[in-house]
């Protein structure tokens, strides 16, 4: 009887590191950074400095979890900062209107879900539109009906679960961070173990070959932008309860931030590669820059100019990455070849070596 060679499973630690490959850069980024600033700042490594670094990325870090699975798809979502700002106001309309604040909240994101799938996923998953055209004209759209609801007028927003949602915190966590930790749990699930994580890969690696195998392309499509834009609602509360009131214009270069911290973790903005924990990692690296800088005293107007350059890089290493990427066709030519290989490569039973296996059996 031969005993066939058995391959032994790497170890757990290398696993790890080797799933670490995506988002490699941005990790050694962040260390680089807590190291730097930790060593020139003495106020940036404390724990206030730290649990307001949070606090302040919460709406960043909640609208990139759902830029995660757009771009993933292939797509990008520039309407999400229009889409806080109008669940900012209407949360605010609506507990002015006497709706509890408890039941504003649930409803603020409800209404962030049903314009990401109607005023963007709709057209761009059943209509086939460019998601560049449509989330401008949605962005665009939605900052009209928000200036002309709102009278170009900030609400202050006087409830005190507001205060409390913004000020508050469970076992000296900050609310705000609660949430945050919830959010990524629930993406980092949602991406691995679901049909619809499953689902979103596959319609941003080949449309059509996902179609063609079955998935529900539309209806991936237009959940994805429905929860970008619940997000997106989410991020709108979370920064009006910080200032204590809903203004018309919650952050105009929100959705540019997300899409760099998302192409700085290693999601392709081809589409069909991703990952939460790279995009968590980007806007980490994002949120301690800012700080730091703001420590430092450099003034704001340079902190956008580093940040437009890191989206430029972050652009240009997807680029580079892709090109060292096979494509489709060739990945495909390249396992048609390996089969071909192995089943030419397999050895045929001699007679003898019949005779010798029936004698074993």
């Amino acid at each position: 009887m031969t005993i066939e060679p058995t391959t032994a499973a790497p170890p757990a630690l290398a696993r790890v590191w080797a799933g670490t490959r995506l988002f490699r850069p941005v990790l050694f980024l962040v260390i680089a950074m807590l190291l730097i600033f930790a060593m020139t700042q003495p106020v940036f490594f404390t724990a206030g400095n730290i649990a307001n670094v949070l606090t302040a990325a919460a709406p960043l870090w909640v609208v990139s979890m759902g830029m995660t699975l757009v771009v993933i798809t292939g797509g990008v979502d520039l309407s999400v900062g229009a889409t806080a700002a109008l669940t900012g106001i209407f949360l605010a309309k609506a507990v002015e209107a006497g709706l509890p604040a408890a039941l504003a909240l649930p409803a603020s994101v409800v209404v962030g879900a049903v314009v990401g799938a109607v005023a963007n996923g709709l057209f761009i998953g059943w209509l086939r539109l460019s998601f560049f055209v449509v989330t401008i004209a949605s962005m665009t759209t939605i900052t009209g009906i928000v200036n002309l609801w709102s009278n170009s007028k900030s609400f202050y927003l006087t409830d005190p679960l507001f205060s409390q949602l913004s000020g508050g915190g469970l076992l000296g966590i900050p609310y705000p961070v609660c949430l945050m930790i919830v959010v990524f749990a629930l993406f980092l699930y949602l991406e691995r173990r679901t049909f619809f994580g499953r689902d979103v890969f596959a319609v941003g690696g080949s449309f059509s070959a996902a179609r063609l195998s079955g998935i529900k392309t539309t209806r991936t499509i237009v959940l994805v932008y429905s929860v970008s834009g619940a997000l997106a609602g989410v991020a709108g509360v979370l920064s009006s309860a910080r200032v204590g009131a809903a203004t018309p214009q919650v952050d105009p270069s929100l959705p540019l931030l997300a899409v760099a911290a998302v192409l700085l973790g290693g999601t392709s903005l081809l589409g069909g590669l991703g990952s939460v924990v790279g995009t968590a990692l980007g806007v980490l690296f994002i949120a301690l820059l800012q700080n730091g800088l703001s420590i430092a005293g450099i003034a704001s107007f340079w902190q956008q100019v580093i940040t437009g350059v890191i989206l430029v890089a972050a652009v240009l290493g997807d680029r580079i990455s892709a090109r060292r990427r096979p494509s489709r066709r060739q990945r495909a030519a390249d396992a048609r070849a390996q089969a071909e290989t192995r089943t030419d490569a397999t050895p045929t039973a001699t007679p003898s070596a019949q005779t010798q296996s029936t004698g074993a059996r």
